[in-house]
């Protein structure tokens, strides 16, 4: 099994709600790392306890997840997904690759704690979203995007 099957294998539950895993995913990377929140101005209002019932937050998130669904499924033929993703994140958005390693990581606990994510689930992930980040890193570099 792939590291791509592998981590598709615990994907259904998030599938199935998009919504509310992605509210859970971003409010946990807001709260424990407080600063990514800079990047999203228009949620620096909201107070941590509003932030999983928050509609902008819930939708943010749900588009997240859907994209990363996307880029799952592709098995590593992600390019033409990933060049449109990196240039609004390093043109737009200026979001720095340690943005994407914490929301991996936060991500990781979640899927464990949701959708029953085990060790070798864990493992499949962090390599998988490696790769992502590691593509994501080689397209900021032709754009000259340093962050």
């Amino acid at each position: 099994m792939t590291d791509f099957d592998m981590v598709l294998k615990y994907w259904g539950p998030v599938e199935a709600d998009y919504t509310g895993h992605g509210s859970l995913v971003l409010t946990r990377l807001f709260t424990e790392h407080p600063e990514t929140l800079k990047l999203f101005p228009k949620f620096a209002g909201i107070a941590n306890g509003d932030m999983p019932s928050d509609a902008n937050v819930s939708a943010l998130g749900a588009s997240m997840l859907k994209k990363l669904g996307e880029l799952l499924r592709a098995k590593g033929d992600r390019a033409a997904i990933i060049k449109p993703l990196a240039n609004d994140h390093a043109t737009k958005h200026k979001v720095p690759l340690s943005n994407f390693k914490l929301m991996a990581k936060v991500l990781g606990k979640v899927l464990e704690e949701k959708a029953g994510l085990d060790a070798a689930g864990q493992q499949a992930l962090r390599k998988v979203m490696a790769g992502i980040i590691a593509d994501m890193e080689a397209n900021y570099k032709e754009l000259g995007f340093t962050g």
